[in-house]
């Protein structure tokens, strides 16, 4: 018994997806920048693919299937691919930082990068006000002629 045109369609199609399946679809080449850090691109990658086929009867009775020939075959195959591009992986001696390209995803790892800058200001804030009343404390000691120590 031959092998079924299907079969054929089948192979084919999943010869070309593997060879475009492959890491450097997803994390990019890396390039190397004058510095001596590495940048790679990260992309998400969506699959579709669909197949099918029938076998046809020439319109004339069944003699041909019956007496084992094959009836013609018609099929046809599909696929396609998206890619898209969401972030670079910068790798430098400074250390390891993901620039995301979209804006409104990541919003949590947004907010634990910018948390340190946040308490810093904070505590600026704070020790401004600190001072300020410490000036302030002092000056209403001066005007009162308080200032000694006890």
């Amino acid at each position: 018994m031959s092998e079924h045109p299907i079969k054929g369609l089948m192979t084919t199609a999943m010869e070309n997806l593997k060879e475009m399946i492959d890491v450097n679809t997803i994390v990019g080449d890396p390039v190397e920048t004058p510095d001596g850090g590495v940048i790679l691109t990260v992309s998400k990658v969506g699959f579709g693919f669909a197949m099918g086929g029938s076998e046809f009867n020439g319109g004339g009775s069944n003699d041909q299937q019956d007496q084992g020939g094959e009836l013609p075959f018609g099929g046809g195959s599909g696929g396609g691919v998206s890619i898209t591009p969401i972030a670079f992986l910068v790798v430098n001696k400074e250390g390891v930082n993901m620039l995301h390209l979209e804006q409104n995803t990541h919003l949590i790892e947004k907010l634990i990068d910018l948390a340190p800058g946040a308490v810093e200001k904070v505590q600026k804030m704070i020790s401004n006000n600190n001072q300020l009343k410490n000036k302030h404390q002092q000056s209403t000691r001066d005007e009162k002629g308080l200032d000694f120590d006890i």
